[in-house]
């Protein structure tokens, strides 16, 4: 029995036991929106079956018990042998091996395939982010390996099995397999045509030797990892197999993980290669163009991953609201909290309806939709750049709806903060990504009229949206100093691409509200600064996670 002077009162529940795909509107419309009619049974069936598995009480254990228990390097066995291999807690397991029988992976293999992985992996990686690497990885993996038929027929059926195998086996005799890549060394970081890892021929037609390093190896216990190095004709893409055909270990020496800010369930190691057995990917000194196409996939993963990170955060924050009480009153009636809640909401709605929008041009892509293709080019580094960049203080603002509550680790909401900076860090950070929108604008004007076709189909609807497309145009039109202004015009791209989005798709308050503040200057520097006149209480009631 609780004393009498510790009777607890005034606390939201948990939110457990809850559908968290269906719960989150805007994902779900932009699921009914971008798949089409014969394919929304199924789909919505298996993201809602997947959205309460994530929402329950066991996985949600499941979530905190990874990473609360990160994982351990074991260089050598008790003999002294070398065995360089990663021991997991099997929570991490459990997560990766849900994840995988759920099609995270497998977005190339059927129809609508991106759309539906997408929803997917903004619902999974709201239990834990940190399992979202390996599948990101073994997910993008596929259109490089696809560079080389040979490769990709014997490949991509394993990176695309909804069987999750986690043994070091010869990958021939696995249910499924899961892939890293290794492309960033020390002394270069994200200039990889600074690489040092030579790759040497061997007799054998399209194999190599590599010698080197890689300061940054994602998912190290997978069973194959792609991987850029100096051949004789430059900088090449390679495949390095974890395990070798005989049942040998390749020589991929981890030297240590990571100790990072977050992400702490995943593993991230610096690995050195030394007479490394590899198959070559594609053309000798085109590497970077073979990877690029694995790459811009992770890129779109970056921005489906913070957009999780937020749309968790906001739930939490407007759930916790929606029962605690102060000065009179529930805090969601609260004017003063009710702007906050509704900027944060329309952060996190923006973001969810950008990556989605581009997950549907993954899949026009794949049908041979050139004009989408060329939209990707643009949007997808834009996207990444900003919606990545709103993560952290998204989450931050969220956090500070609980008070105190929101600073203490059992609420969950530090390791989403921990977590928020990675997706701008990962796959490029913001300048490389700035910088890549204006190779995209220089090179490819393709890209340019596919995104001004995507936003000029709101024009009209709103006239701060018409003035944030006529401001951009003239931006555009001078290309003076162009690189040292790259973040604003790459900024100003992504906003009036989500404000012509949230016009034509969202619900009239949150489009208005997003102009209003995003587009038409009626904004302060911090989140609860929107105008008053706007209808923020729907705008709220849409981001509560009840389902």
């Amino acid at each position: 029995m609780a004393a009498r002077t510790h009777e607890v009162t005034n606390q939201a529940p948990p939110l457990v036991d809850y559908d968290v795909f269906s719960a989150d509107r805007a994902l779900a419309e932009a699921v009914d929106r971008h798949l089409a009619p014969d394919l929304l049974d199924e789909a919505r069936g298996e993201l809602s079956g997947l959205g309460r598995t994530a929402g329950s009480v066991q996985v949600q254990e499941w979530g905190r018990l990874a990473n609360e228990n990160p994982p351990k390097l074991r260089t050598h066995d008790r003999y002294g042998n070398r065995i360089d291999e990663v021991e997991f807690h099997p929570s991490w397991h459990r997560l990766l091996g849900k994840g995988v029988s759920a099609g995270l992976t497998a977005a190339w293999t059927r129809p609508g395939g991106h759309v539906r992985r997408a929803a997917g992996f903004v619902v999974w990686s709201q239990v834990e982010a940190g399992n979202g690497c390996p599948l990101s990885m073994t997910h993008a993996a596929v259109p490089a390996l696809r560079t080389d038929p040979a490769l990709a027929a014997e490949w991509e059926p394993r990176l695309t099995s909804p069987l999750y195998d986690w043994d070091l086996r010869p990958a021939d005799q696995k249910a499924g397999a899961l892939f890293g890549m290794g492309m960033t060394e020390k002394q270069g970081g994200s200039d990889v045509r600074a690489n040092t890892t030579g790759a040497r021929p061997l007799a054998e037609e399209g194999t190599y030797e590599l010698t080197g390093h890689k300061w940054f190896c994602s998912a190290p216990m997978s069973d194959g990892f792609l991987v850029l190095a100096q051949a004789p004709g430059g900088l090449t893409c390679f495949l390095v197999p974890r395990v070798l055909a005989d049942g040998s270990r390749n020589v991929f020496r981890i030297q240590r993980l990571k100790d990072k800010l977050g992400n702490r369930s995943n593993a991230s190691a610096e690995v050195e290669f030394d007479g490394t057995w590899a198959r070559r990917v594609g053309d000798e000194g085109r590497g970077v163009r073979t990877i690029i196409e694995m790459v811009s996939a992770t890129r779109l993963d970056c921005a489906l991953g913070a957009a999780s990170l937020m749309r968790q955060a906001v739930a939490q924050a407007v759930h916790h609201c929606a029962y605690r009480e102060a000065f009179g009153g529930r805090l969601i009636d609260k004017p003063l909290m009710r702007n906050v809640l509704a900027d944060l909401a329309l952060e996190s709605e923006a973001a969810t309806t950008l990556a989605m929008r581009l997950a549907a041009a993954y899949d026009a892509a794949e049908a041979g939709n050139e004009t989408e293709r060329s939209f990707l080019r643009l949007a997808v580094p834009a996207a990444k750049y900003w919606v990545t960049k709103r993560c952290t203080p998204t989450v931050v603002e969220a956090s500070e709806c609980l008070g105190g509550n929101g600073y203490v680790e059992e609420s969950g909401m530090p390791r989403l903060l921990r977590e928020s900076p990675l997706n701008s860090i990962w796959e490029g950070a913001g300048n490389v990504q700035a910088l890549d929108v204006l190779r995209a604008l220089q090179r490819e004007p393709g890209a340019l009229d596919a995104y001004l076709r995507e936003v000029g189909r709101a024009r009209g609807a709103d006239h701060r949206l018409d003035g944030a497309i006529k401001n951009l145009l003239t931006e555009l039109a001078d290309l003076d100093g162009i690189e040292a202004r790259a973040r604003r015009l790459v900024e100003r791209l992504a906003l009036v691409l989500q404000g012509a989005l949230l016009v034509r798709y969202a619900p009239p308050a949150v489009a208005d509200a997003f102009c209003a503040s995003r587009l038409g200057g009626d904004w302060g520097t911090a989140f609860g600064t929107l105008p008053h006149t706007l209808d923020l209480a729907s705008v709220v009631e849409r981001a509560r996670p009840v389902s």
